[in-house]
């Protein structure tokens, strides 16, 4: 049990499992004997849905992000960044207003990482949707982030809320700017004052 406050999503106070989110992990957890396609529709059938009824859906959601050539490939035939936008798409299937994001790019190389942040607008403006995104680097948060919310080492509390007032969508090109050095500046300033960074 909680020992303070409370969690409300969407005016709803949360007292057990909530299943209205959709979730990325930091591996793509694909079912290794299944395709693409296949891997994406696990979400409807995980939830008891007719998987038939939203073969459509997970067509367009690998169109989204470039896979509907792929559609058919089994996970071994597929790079990182491909299978971690499968399992993005596995996570949007039923159209969630909240999805939550474990440092899912952490495992890629840098372009991959890269071209997945550009993508990042794409899957989420396309449902207007509510995004927590969970990182360790802090050009990423800035460049992702509506809201950088910096936290402290154990315990992890939220040291300070930064809003981020860059336009979308964001070009990576955004990051050579003053404005976007000024928001990592910032974060980076958090972090040695509460000793997230040792100087010695």
């Amino acid at each position: 049990m909680p020992t303070s406050g409370e969690l409300l999503i969407e005016g709803k106070k949360i007292e057990g499992p909530y299943t209205g989110s959709g979730i990325v992990f930091q591996k793509d957890l694909l079912l290794p004997w299944r395709t693409a396609l296949e891997n994406v529709l696990v979400q409807a059938e995980a939830r008891g849905f007719d998987p038939k009824a939203y073969t459509d859906r997970a067509q367009e959601l690998l169109k989204l992000v470039n896979l509907q050539d792929f559609a058919n490939f089994y996970p071994h035939e597929l790079s990182g960044g491909m299978r971690q936008r499968v399992s993005i798409c596995r996570s949007l299937l039923h159209d969630p207003k909240l999805v939550l994001m474990d440092e899912p790019f952490a495992a890629l190389d840098a372009i991959t990482r890269d071209q997945l942040a550009i993508d990042f607008d794409k899957f989420v403006q396309a449902g207007q949707r509510t995004v927590v995104f969970i990182t360790h680097n802090m050009d990423e948060a800035v460049f992702l982030g509506d809201r950088v919310m910096v936290m402290t080492p154990r315990p992890g509390l939220i040291a300070d809320v930064i809003e981020i007032d860059l336009p979308r969508p964001r070009p990576l090109s955004i990051r050579d700017t003053p404005q976007f050095t000024h928001y990592t500046a910032q974060v980076r300033a958090l972090f040695m004052k509460h000793g997230i960074f040792q100087t010695h």
